[in-house]
Parts: structure tokens; sequence; C-alpha cells
């Protein structure tokens, strides 16, 4: 880490947060899958349960309604997070050839006219950079441990296991 420049802490910092913006639109992503899987469920079973007061054909058209929308609500989250995905590696490309330029023009600015007070600046800079990477590296693992809660890897097991916990008591106490 000593032989670290700005331009190369820099660099660790933006790569730092277009992985947490990542992770945020992952996060959106899943959760709005999640989103229309329960509004399909939730839709099913509400067409299942009006039974017999709606004909088949009123429930097929129903459900297929019903399809039809979450169908076009899923590829506008898809469209919508491609596109944001796309953008934030455009954002990282962008400012890490913007930071890779600017670097050059110090250097050349000091060799033309001899003053070194940028790069001492720099130098300078360093530290401080270093830490503001470190709190961009803690808001990315975050990020990413959020995203992977929101999609449910893991939850999921302990969620199963208390629902069957607390659904034989339920039956139990109706019967």
């Amino acid at each position: 880490m000593a032989n670290q420049t700005l331009s190369t802490v820099t660099s660790d910092l933006i790569a730092s947060y277009g992985k947490t913006a990542k992770n945020v639109i992952h996060a959106y992503r899943v959760g709005n899958e999640r989103a229309i899987g329960f509004m399909d469920q939730r839709w099913a079973s509400a067409v299942g349960k009006a039974g017999n007061r709606l004909s088949a054909e009123a429930r097929d058209n129903a459900v297929a309604a019903q399809q039809k929308l979450t169908g076009y609500y899923a590829k506008g989250v898809a469209l919508t997070t491609d596109s944001a995905d796309s953008v934030v590696d455009k954002a990282v490309e962008l400012a890490g050839l913007g930071l890779t330029q600017v670097a050059a023009n110090a250097g050349r600015f000091e060799k033309a006219t001899g003053v070194t007070a940028l790069n001492t600046l720099a130098v300078a800079a360093v530290p401080a950079a270093q830490a503001v990477t470190k709190v961009a590296a803690k808001l990315e693992a975050q990020t990413g441990a959020l995203a992977g809660k929101i999609a449910g890897k893991k939850p999921k097991a302990k969620t199963a296991a208390k629902t069957t916990v607390k659904r034989a008591p339920a039956k139990k106490a109706a019967r």
C-alpha cells in the first residue's frame, strides 16, 4: 500500500463504487422478481377462491391478463436493470479513463513548468484517499450482503424451518 499513488487509490475507489452500484441494482432486480412471484401467487389464489362464482373462461381470462401485466412489468424491470448495469459499467470506464488522463496531464504540467506542487499534493492526499477506499469497501460488502439477503439464498432455509414449526401448532389449534 505504501507504493500506491493517488490515481491507483482513486481507481480502486471508483471500482468499489461501481460494484456497490451493481449490488444495489441486483437487489432492486431480485426484489422486484420476488414481488412479481408474490403477486402471481396471490392472484392465482384469489381466482381460485372465487371458484365456481366465475366461469372457466373468466378465470382463464383473469389469469391470462394478470400474467400479461406481470410479464410487462418483468420486462420493464429487466430492461431498467440491464440499462442501469450498462450505465454503471460505462461510468466506471469513463471515470477510469478520465482519471488516467488527469494523471497524465498533471505529469505533463509538472514537466513543462518544473513546479512539483501537484505531485506533493497527490502524495499528501493518498492516506485520505486510502481511508475513503476502506470505507467504500465496507459499503460495498454491506450492499453485497443486503443483495444476498434480498435474493433469499440463506434465509430461505431458515424461513422454511420456522414456517414448519409455526404451522404445526396452528393446525392443532384449528382442529
